[in-house]
């Protein structure tokens, strides 16, 4: 039988993963930059390597957001009973904020005074957690609906605001990817956070899947139904090519070509599509990864101390720009293609493997407030 710290493990190997994703995407956004990837994809220019090598990375930020929110909920009950969640969560939520407008955005910039300030995923994460600092305290039931309604719904929402206004600035905010300040710095809303502030009440939800009373049986058989129920919605509507994504799919000359244009879903802000992908196949992967393999405690290494090696790895990018733009003469360090982008990814976590077994070791041993917020 699945024992309830097995169980949390299996939380780890699951963030474990995406964060190595999310590894392979960031390498390519570091020495892939020449093929740039739009978003949304265009299908009919992006070559098929670099279509999938993106796609992948697009569970990334869903099973994050989604993992936060389950693991808010573990924090709120442990074993010993019921504890407020509020003041971890405001507190964690405004040190995310901070690391993406100081820590984030010089790492991807190399500087303290950037051009345009990036507000990404980290910070989307963060205003999050804020959110959900104050909804927590809701039934669950009811947090349950409002982070559906919320997903499910916010596709449907075309509100127009006049710019300069209050409102247009909140809307940016919400749901609209674009700029929220031109001077005196240019501030650009990259992650959009109203859709990001349901998935992180659904996994606040989805809590109780992993308390003590819950089997291990009941719990992978209920992922499992949930990841296949939302598959099979999404199949329903995508096919119709009706609501849940603004941008509809067409048929090309080839099947790579169609299946491409159907998995081609909006990220920014996320649409009810992109999260019935993500999560769907996320459901189904916590479900397997709860038996352990061979592998399994290496992938949990990386989703022990994620926040740890998120910043780890984006350093460890901007020092491995430059010091191969530096050997090679030129400004900007490039590979050419896709699947050196996979190995320079592949390399990166071993040598980031140490390191992070080591913090996430000081953090389960240490005793320090402090470690647990990353």
């Amino acid at each position: 039988m699945t024992t309830h710290k097995q169980r949390i493990a299996s939380i780890d190997v699951a963030r474990g993963l995406v964060m190595l994703l999310m590894t392979v995407d960031h390498v390519r956004e570091t020495f892939f930059l020449q093929h740039q990837v739009s978003d949304p994809m265009d299908v009919g220019a992006t070559d098929p390597a670099l279509f999938f090598t993106r796609l992948s990375a697009h569970f990334c930020a869903p099973m994050f957001v989604f993992l936060t929110g389950l693991s808010a909920w573990l924090y709120a009950h442990p074993p010993g009973g019921p504890r407020d969640a509020t003041g971890f969560l405001v507190k964690r939520g405004l040190l995310l904020i901070g690391l993406e407008i100081v820590a984030v955005n010089f790492a991807w910039t190399g500087t303290f005074m950037p051009a345009t300030l990036y507000l990404q995923v980290i910070w989307a994460i963060g205003l999050a957690m804020l959110a959900l600092a104050l909804l927590h305290r809701l039934p669950l039931p009811l947090i349950g609906v409002l982070g559906l309604a919320i997903v499910a719904g916010h596709n449907a929402l075309h509100p127009a605001f006049d710019p300069g206004t209050i409102a247009h600035g909140l809307w940016t905010v919400l749901e609209q990817r674009g700029f929220l300040l031109d001077a005196p710095v240019r501030v650009k809303i990259s992650y959009p956070v109203l859709a990001w502030i349901g998935v992180i009440l659904l996994g606040y939800a989805a809590g109780p899947l992993y308390a003590r009373a819950t089997s291990p049986t009941l719990r992978r058989r209920t992922l499992v139904t949930l990841g296949a129920a939302g598959l099979a919605l999404l199949a329903v509507l995508r096919t119709a090519n009706g609501y849940g994504e603004p941008l509809p799919w067409t048929g090309y000359g080839d099947t790579l070509r169609t299946a491409m244009s159907f998995l081609n879903f909006t990220k920014y802000p996320p649409s009810l599509d992109f999260v019935l992908l993500t999560l769907g196949v996320g459901f189904i992967v916590l479900a397997w990864v709860e038996r352990p393999m061979r592998w399994t405690p290496l992938a949990a290494v990386f989703g022990g101390a994620p926040l740890f090696y998120y910043l780890l790895h984006l350093y460890a990018l901007l020092a491995l720009q430059k010091l191969a733009a530096f050997a090679a003469g030129v400004p900007r360090a490039d590979v050419q293609h896709v699947w050196q982008v996979w190995a320079i990814a592949a390399l990166l976590a071993v040598a980031l493997y140490w390191p992070t077994r080591w913090f996430g070791n000081y953090k389960r041993s240490s005793g320090k407030g402090w470690v647990k917020y990353f």
